[in-house]
C-alpha cells in the first residue's frame, strides 16, 4: 500500500448521513483553545470526534527531545488511532488548537458503533489502522524506544513482543558490551534491555512490565462473568475468539507470549485456501488479529493461564500473577513448545543463534551470512527457501534418509532446486561453537559449517502440563469429543450427554488446533478446529439456560 493511499485512509470523507450517525454515538462537548482532550500516558481515553474547531496531535516532550507536532484535523474528522480498540493507553496528546464543539465516543460506545453499523465500522477501522501504519514511520515511533545488546535474547524477546502486538515503537541495537550515550543516564550494563516509555527508562525491560505500563494486561471488571475464554492466540485461537465474538458472546483471548502461535513464525504458507501466491504468517496473524479486535475480542498479552478449573456452573481461569477469570465456557488451544536439541551450550545460544522462527525479525540479524536449518518438514523447508531468498548460504539438515517423507512436494523440488540450499540427510548437529554468539554448529555428516544462526523446527510438545484435570493421551494432547476415555464420562452423568465435538473431559472446557490429540497440525485446519468449536460453545451455553 502506497503512502498516498494511507494519507486517503486516514482522514476519510464523510457523507452528510455518515457523519450524523457518527455524531449520534458521542457525547457533546465545548473545549477551549488550548484544553487537552487526552494526554499522553492516559490509560482510558476516547474517540473524539470534531464537530466544530481544531485538535492537534503532539508527541510530548522527553526532556532530551522536544515536543514534536504530528498532525491536525478540522471539523468532520475523529481522533483516534488503533489503541482504541486494544486497550493500549494513549502515547500522543490531543489538545485544542482552536476552540470548538467536540463529541466523546468512550470505548465502550466505539464497540457498540462497530457491531451496530457496518459501514461506518469499515470508515472507522481503516482509518484506525492507516493511522497505526503511519505513526510508526515516524517520530511516534519514539515514544516507546527499546535498547539492548544484538546478541541478547532478552531484548530478542522484548522485540517480538512489540512487533507481534503491532506497538509502535523504535528498537535501538548495541554492540556487545557497549552502553553507547545510554551511560550518560546512568544506566549500566545490567540494566539492559531498556524500555524506554514516554521518555521514562524501564530497566531490565520484560514484555510483562511494558505490557502493564502500557494497559495491555489483563484487568477484571468488577463481578464480570464472561462468556468465553480463549487460552492460545495462534490460528486456532484466534478464529475461535473471532466467531465467538462475532456471533455475540463476550469473549477474551489470552496468550503467553502474543496472538500468532507458530504460524506466526512460518516466514510463508503456500497452501492456505485464498493465497495462490502464499501469505507471510506474520501478515495472516496481523489480518486475524485486526479482525479480533473489530469483533470485539478483548486481547492480553504476554498473559499467561496456569490453571483452570469448575467453580459451580462457571469456570475459573488463574494467571501467573494469581488474577481469576471467571467464564462460562473456556477453548484452549494453548498450541505446543517448541523441541530442542540436547547439545552443550543450547541455552547460552538461544535468541543469540539459535531461533525457532524464520520471519523478518530473525532475517536481520543473520542477513546474507550462513546459517543452518534442522528439521524435515515443511516449517524447516519453508524457512530454508526463504533466507536463501534474502542472500543466506543454507544447510538443511534433515535426519532421515528421504526429504519427500514428512515435506511436500513442491518444497522438495524447489530446495534441489536451489543453489543456496544444501541438502544434508541422514545427519544430525552434534555440537555448537562461538563466543557471546553462535558462529560455528558441526554436522556429523559433514564436520564444522560456518553458521550464524541455526534455525530449529523439529517439533512441538503440546503445552498442557497445566491441565493435570483434563483426560490427555500419553504424549500430553488432550482428548475431546468422543476420544474421551471412559473412565472420565462417569463425570457426565448428571448431564445427561456426552462431551461435545471439540469438548475435553471437563464440561464447557472445550480443546481445537495443535494441543488437541487428532488434530491436522495445519493452519487452515487449527482455523477450522476454532471456529468449529464455537458451535459445541453455543450448545453448551444453552444447557445452562
Amino acid at each position: 500500500m502506497t503512502q498516498a493511499d494511507l494519507e486517503r485512509m486516514m482522514k476519510p470523507p464523510l457523507t452528510d448521513a455518515q457523519w450524523s450517525r457518527l455524531l449520534a454515538f458521542g457525547e457533546p462537548q465545548e473545549v477551549a483553545e488550548g484544553e487537552y482532550l487526552f494526554e499522553a500516558g492516559d490509560l482510558d481515553y476516547d474517540l473524539i470526534l470534531v464537530d466544530s474547531g481544531e485538535i492537534e496531535l503532539v508527541r510530548v516532550s522527553f526532556g532530551w527531545v522536544d515536543e514534536t507536532p504530528i498532525g491536525r484535523m478540522g471539523p468532520r474528522s475523529f481522533v483516534g488511532e488503533l489503541g482504541l480498540l486494544n486497550g493500549q493507553g494513549a502515547f500522543l496528546s490531543a489538545r485544542a488548537s482552536v476552540a470548538g464543539r467536540m463529541l466523546r465516543v468512550s470505548r465502550a460506545r466505539l464497540r457498540l458503533l462497530m457491531a451496530e453499523d457496518d459501514e461506518l465500522c469499515d470508515i472507522v477501522l481503516h482509518a484506525l489502522w492507516a493511522r497505526r501504519e503511519m505513526l510508526r514511520r515516524g517520530p511516534a515511533a519514539l515514544t516507546l524506544k527499546l535498547v539492548g545488546p544484538r546478541s541478547s535474547r532478552e531484548f530478542m524477546t522484548l522485540r517480538r513482543f512489540a512487533e507481534r502486538v503491532d506497538l509502535v515503537h523504535t528498537a535501538i541495537e548495541l554492540p556487545p558490551g557497549d552502553l553507547g550515550p545510554l551511560g550518560e543516564h546512568g544506566i549500566t550494563l545490567d540494566d539492559l534491555p531498556v524500555a524506554f516509555i514516554q521518555g521514562e527508562p524501564m530497566a531490565r525491560a520484560t514484555p510483562g512490565a511494558v505490557a502493564e505500563t502500557l494497559g495491555l494486561s489483563y484487568q477484571a471488571r468488577a463481578d464480570e462473568v464472561v462468556d468465553l475464554v480463549v487460552i492460545g492466540g495462534g490460528p486456532a485461537g484466534l478464529a475461535a475468539a473471532i466467531y465467538g465474538a462475532s456471533e455475540g458472546l463476550s469473549t477474551v483471548l489470552l496468550d503467553a507470549v502474543a496472538p500468532g502461535g507458530q504460524a506466526a513464525a512460518t516466514s510463508r504458507i503456500e497452501n492456505f485456501l485464498g493465497f495462490p501466491f502464499g501469505v507471510s504468517g506474520g501478515d495472516l496473524i496481523g489480518q486475524a488479529s485486526l479482525q479480533a479486535l473489530k469483533f470485539g475480542v478483548r486481547v492480553y498479552a504476554p498473559c499467561e493461564a496456569v490453571d483452570l478449573r469448575p467453580a459451580g456452573d462457571d469456570l475459573d481461569i488463574t494467571l501467573t500473577d494469581g488474577r481469576v477469570i471467571r467464564a462460562r465456557t473456556a477453548i484452549v488451544t494453548s498450541g505446543a513448545a517448541y523441541r530442542t536439541l540436547d547439545l552443550d551450550r543450547w541455552s547460552e545460544f538461544e535468541g543469540a543463534g539459535i531461533y525457532y522462527a524464520a520471519t523478518p525479525l530473525e532475517l536481520r540479524q543473520v542477513f546474507e551470512s550462513p546459517v543452518v536449518v534442522v528439521g524435515g518438514a515443511n516449517s524447516a523447508g519453508q524457512a530454508s527457501l526463504y533466507l536463501a531468498a534474502n542472500g543466506c548460504p543454507v544447510h538443511l539438515v534433515v535426519r532421515g534418509s528421504d526429504l519427500g517423507t514428512r515435506m511436500s512436494s513442491y518444497l522438495v523440488d524447489r530446495l534441489l532446486e536451489e543453489p543456496r540450499v544444501d541438502v544434508h540427510t541422514r545427519s544430525r548437529v552434534v555440537g555448537l561453537d562461538g563466543s557471546s554468539s553462535l558462529e560455528r554448529v558441526r554436522i556429523d555428516s559433514i564436520g564444522d559449517v560456518e553458521a550464524r544462526g541455526l534455525f530449529c523446527f523439529i517439533g512441538a510438545e503440546p503445552a498442557t502440563s497445566w491441565l493435570a484435570d483434563l483426560d490427555r493421551d500419553a504424549d500430553g494432547f488432550l482428548r475431546t469429543g468422543t476420544d474421551v476415555s471412559v473412565q472420565s464420562l462417569e463425570r457426565w452423568q448428571g448431564l445427561g450427554r456426552e462431551p461435545l465435538p471439540f469438548e475435553t473431559s471437563v464440561p464447557r472446557v472445550f480443546a481445537a488446533g495443535d494441543v488437541r490429540r487428532g488434530s491436522m497440525k495445519r493452519v487452515a485446519a487449527a482455523v477450522g478446529e476454532g471456529s468449529s468449536a464455537v458451535a459445541s460453545v453455543h450448545r453448551a451455553l444453552a444447557d445452562l439456560r
